[in-house]
């Protein structure tokens, strides 16, 4: 029995209401299912009680909330030391996010760019708990850090990894925590006063709304975030928003396709041609002149336009085979091209390395965009 609860709860000056509300606020960042306010009071009651057994799937929820062990939730351990009032606590993390050193920052974005890296070669599905904790340590010491000058960093690197693990949400067919990963990010390009993070989440989160068969409004939404403070947004940025602008243009439908094919010479135009393919100020993307080619042959693969081929090919040649996922995405736009060519043989083939590279990665969004090509041959 959780007899230590009461102690523990006490310890913190916490009532019954407040842990319940702590609860429930600490599942709906963690993206778990727990049950409504009223059955959790009735639950805290009787685990306090004794009338009711402490399952593990919510010790596990009480331990990190509450800092404790199993041991000392369950009334195995000694007590929590009692507190008069939650000030004390609540000071020292104050103190440790203001501390939060310059280096301890770079980590964080060390190891966004690790689990990007892991991810574009084996598929975000084994790295949800890994990503999930990655960002409660950073919402946790940006909750906690007081002036703008220690939450600013923070925060660009929260919404960084937010997007990221939004695009791996939406990859992974949970769709809803891909909203809201990106609602995050938002947030905290807003507290880090960074327009470059926040057009980008809403570029990505415009996706969504077109998986979701929304593509009116997606276009709609990565038109907006090309207008966020556009002259502060860097060249390589703008460029990536229109290539995104052309590819939801051209999911739409052919009707527009001319507002297709207008956003991709704005990105061409714009596109720095300096041989680099990342921004130092927007490290989340990915663009340089052979990469957009190849955001050209999928907008062009999308509208039915045999000429997609050579410059899909092309890319094919000499695409860096540590982005596993893209390949299976490159594939699909071959097939959509040979397709249109009624060269069904070669859409085979490119289905079939589409769909070794969609389970390798276990891609649900690059699975149902085949089951669609699938059912076209």
């Amino acid at each position: 029995m959780a007899t230590g609860l009461r102690a523990i709860r006490t310890a913190r000056g916490w009532s019954q209401d407040r842990l319940v509300y702590e609860i429930r606020r600490f599942a709906e960042q963690q993206l778990l299912d727990v049950a409504s306010s009223a059955s959790l009071k009735t639950y805290v009651s009787e685990w306090e009680n004794g009338r009711r057994a402490l399952s593990d799937r919510y010790a596990a929820i009480l331990r990190p909330l509450l800092g404790v062990t199993d041991a000392e939730l369950r009334g195995e351990a000694d007590p929590v030391p009692a507190q008069t009032d939650g000030y004390a606590d609540l000071l020292s993390r104050i103190d440790a996010a203001g501390s939060l050193s310059a280096s301890m920052v770079q980590t964080f974005m060390d190891q966004t760019e690790l689990l990007r890296s892991q991810d574009r070669q084996m598929g975000a599905a084994g790295l949800v708990d890994q990503m999930n904790g990655h960002l409660a340590a950073m919402e946790d010491a940006l909750t906690f850090a007081v002036l703008p000058g220690v939450r600013r960093p923070i925060a660009m690197a929260l919404a960084g990894a937010s997007t990221l693990a939004a695009w791996q949400a939406l990859d992974a067919g949970a769709v809803e925590r891909a909203w809201r990963r990106y609602e995050l990010a938002k947030q905290a390009a807003q507290d880090a006063e960074s327009p470059l993070y926040l057009a980008h989440a809403m570029g990505e989160q415009a996706y969504v709304l077109a998986d979701a068969g929304r593509p009116q409004l997606a276009i709609e939404l990565v038109r907006d975030a090309q207008r966020i403070h556009a002259e502060r947004q860097s060249p390589r940025l703008r460029a990536w928003l229109a290539a995104a602008e052309a590819e939801l243009c051209a999911a739409a439908g052919v009707e527009m396709e001319a507002a297709a094919m207008r956003a991709l010479e704005r990105a061409n135009a714009l596109l720095p041609d300096d041989g680099e393919t990342r921004d130092p100020d927007m490290l989340s993307i990915f663009l340089n002149v052979d990469h957009l080619a190849r955001w050209r042959g999928n907008v062009l693969a999308k509208l039915g336009d045999g000429s997609a081929m050579s410059e899909l090919y092309a890319y094919l040649d000499g695409a860096d085979p540590t982005f596993v996922r893209a390949r299976s995405g490159l594939h699909c736009d071959l097939t959509q091209a040979h397709l249109a060519r009624g060269e069904l043989d070669d859409a085979r083939a490119h289905l079939q390395q589409a769909r070794l590279l969609a389970n390798r990665t276990g891609s649900v969004r690059h699975r149902r965009r085949i089951e669609l090509l699938t059912g076209l041959l």
